[in-house]
């Protein structure tokens, strides 16, 4: 996997910009000493790009949805987390990642919806 590759896939470049800018709300957190906060963003913020490629990869269009349902569970939980933080007095700001995640999520739900549309029926 290289960048040009990512950067040609608007969605990936999107999930990759939005893991970005995970790890960066990460390092203000570790730097107000929010280890297990931090901990958990970093794993589930950064994993819905890295399900997002391995979509690329996907042996059938069940797998494809599968794989991005996946990747809907880890924005999800991202989600749920940015919403704890917002609410947690001391911690740093995050709703420009929280309406970035949120725009994420609705992508990836079109994305499957638009999928399962797809399938061949089954007579």
């Amino acid at each position: 996997m290289d960048f040009n590759r990512i950067k040609k896939n608007e969605v990936l470049l999107l999930g990759f910009n939005f893991s970005l800018a995970m790890i960066a709300y990460v390092q203000e957190l570790k730097s107000i000493r929010q280890f297990e906060i931090a901990a958990q963003l970093l794993r589930c913020g950064t994993a819905i790009c890295a399900n997002m490629i391995e979509v690329q990869n996907a042996e059938s269009r069940n797998d494809f949805i599968h794989k991005f349902k996946i990747a809907g569970k880890e924005s999800e939980e991202t989600e749920y987390w940015l919403l704890l933080c917002s609410y947690s007095p001391g911690l740093p700001p995050c709703t420009l990642l929280l309406e970035q995640i949120r725009s994420l999520n609705k992508l990836i739900n079109a994305i499957i919806a638009t999928s399962k549309r797809n399938l061949p029926s089954r007579k």
